[in-house]
C-alpha cells in the first residue's frame, strides 16, 4: 500500500506491506515520524487519516486516550493500512539523519535468561541477521502468544549484533513479563523491530555524561558506558551514573558497574541510591568502586551534581515518576537546555 503523509513541513510517500505497523514502515523507509514508545501506550505517534482506511490492531492500546477515532485519529505504532492512504501529522517530519541507524524487522531466539533479583531477570537474544544500534537505543519485542510489542533497550553495544541483551522487571499485571517468568522460555523465537530512540551516546559528543536512572532502566545506561569506555571516552570528559533501587536486595550489575570505574577512576562517578533503607554497612567493603547513598535517585543526584553542569549531556531512564522527577531536576537546578536531555520512558 502507498502511505502519504503530510505533516506540518512537508509531505512524505512510503510504501507499507500488508499488516505492517504505518509506523514502522515509515521508519523502515528512513522517514522520522513522530514516536516514543512506539508500543501503543504514549500515543505520541497520534496522526489523522484523510483518505483511505486503516487497521487497528490493539483497540485496547492505552496510548488511545489521547486519540479521537471520531474524528480519524489514530496510532500509527498500532495501525496497519487496508488501502493507499493519505495521513496527516500535526507535528514537523524530516528525514533519518545521516548514517542513523534505519529500524527493521527481524526476528531471534531467547537465551541465557537468568534471574538478576527476585523481580528482575537478564536475557539474551540470537539474531537471525546482524543488527546496528546505537548505545542507548531500544527494540520492541513480541513474544508467542502475547498480544502487543513491548520495548526493551539493549544492555551490551556492538556494530553487527549477533546477540542482544536485555533486561525485563516482573512488573504486576505486565503480560509479557508473565509469559517470561513463569516457565523456562529458552528456545522461544521473538520478533522485534528497532532500533529505536534518541537517547543515544557518540563518541565525537564531546563533553560530560551524566546518567540517572531507576531500576531496570539502567540497561541502556550500560550500552552507553560501554561504548564511552570501549572508546577512552573518560580519558577527556567525565562522567556520572546515579542507579536508583529500593534496597541493596534489588540493586544488580554491581560487578559490571565496577569494572567500567575501574578503569577510568578519576573520572568516572557511580552511585547506587537506596530510596527504601539506608545503606548497609556492608556496602562500601563489598563493592570499594562505588559509592552509595540514601534516597530517591533524583534527589542523590542533585545534590552530588551541584555546580558540575558545565558542559554537559545528560540520559534518563526508569520509571515514568523516576524520569519525570529527574527531568524537573535537570530542567529546573541544573538548567539544561533540551538538546542536552535524553531519555525513554517507554510511557
Amino acid at each position: 500500500m502507498r502511505v502519504q503523509v503530510n505533516a506540518r513541513n512537508r509531505g512524505y510517500q512510503f510504501d507499507a506491506a500488508p499488516g505492517e505497523k504505518l509506523l514502522y514502515a515509515g521508519l523502515r523507509a528512513g522517514i522520522d515520524l513522530p514516536y516514543e514508545c512506539g508500543t501503543g501506550t504514549c500515543g505520541t505517534c497520534k496522526a489523522k487519516a484523510v483518505a483511505g482506511r486503516v487497521r487497528d490492531g490493539w483497540p485496547q492500546a492505552p496510548g488511545r486516550k489521547y486519540v479521537k477515532p471520531e474524528q480519524g485519529e489514530f496510532l500509527m505504532c498500532q495501525c496497519a493500512a487496508e488501502e493507499d492512504v493519505t495521513l496527516e501529522v500535526a507535528k514537523f517530519v524530516y528525514p533519518a539523519d545521516p548514517g542513523a541507524c534505519i529500524p527493521a524487522l527481524c526476528a531471534g531466539t531467547l537465551r541465557q535468561a537468568a534471574m538478576l533479583t527476585h523481580d528482575v531477570m537478564s536475557f539474551s537474544v540470537e539474531l537471525e541477521q546482524p543488527c546496528d544500534f546505537d548505545a542507548g537505543q531500544f527494540v520492541v519485542v513480541a513474544a508467542p502468544g502475547v498480544e502487543g510489542y513491548r520495548a526493551y533497550s539493549m544492555v551490551n553495544f556492538e556494530r553487527g549484533a549477533r546477540r542482544l541483551d536485555f533486561l525485563v522487571k516482573n512488573k504486576p499485571g505486565g503480560e509479557f513479563s508473565a509469559w517470561l517468568f513463569s516457565a523456562s522460555r529458552d528456545g522461544a523465537r521473538l520478533e522485534l523491530f528497532g532500533p529505536l530512540g534518541k537517547a543515544t551516546f557518540y563518541p565525537d559528543l564531546g563533553k560530560n555524561i551524566l546518567c540517572i536512572s531507576g531500576g531496570s532502566g539502567v540497561a541502556g545506561m550500560m550500552s552507553i558506558l560501554q561504548r564511552a569506555v570501549q572508546e577512552r571516552y573518560f580519558e577527556q570528559h567525565r562522567g556520572w551514573l546515579f542507579f536508583g533501587v529500593r534496597t541493596m536486595r534489588d540493586a544488580f550489575y554491581l560487578r559490571e558497574l565496577s569494572s567500567f570505574r575501574e578503569r577510568f577512576p578519576a573520572r568516572l562517578a557511580v552511585t547506587v541510591a537506596l530510596s527504601d533503607e539506608d545503606v548497609p554497612g556492608s556496602a562500601a567493603t563489598d563493592w570499594p568502586a562505588l559509592a552509595f547513598a540514601r534516597g530517591f535517585v533524583h534527589e542523590v543526584a542533585k545534590q552530588a551534581m551541584s555546580g558540575r553542569y558545565q558542559n554537559l549531556r545528560a540520559y534518563v531512564a526508569g520509571p515514568p515518576p523516576a524520569v519525570d522527577a529527574a527531568l524537573r531536576v535537570l530542567l529546573l537546578e541544573a538548567k539544561l537546555t533540551a538538546d542536552n536531555i535524553r531519555y525513554d520512558k517507554f510511557s
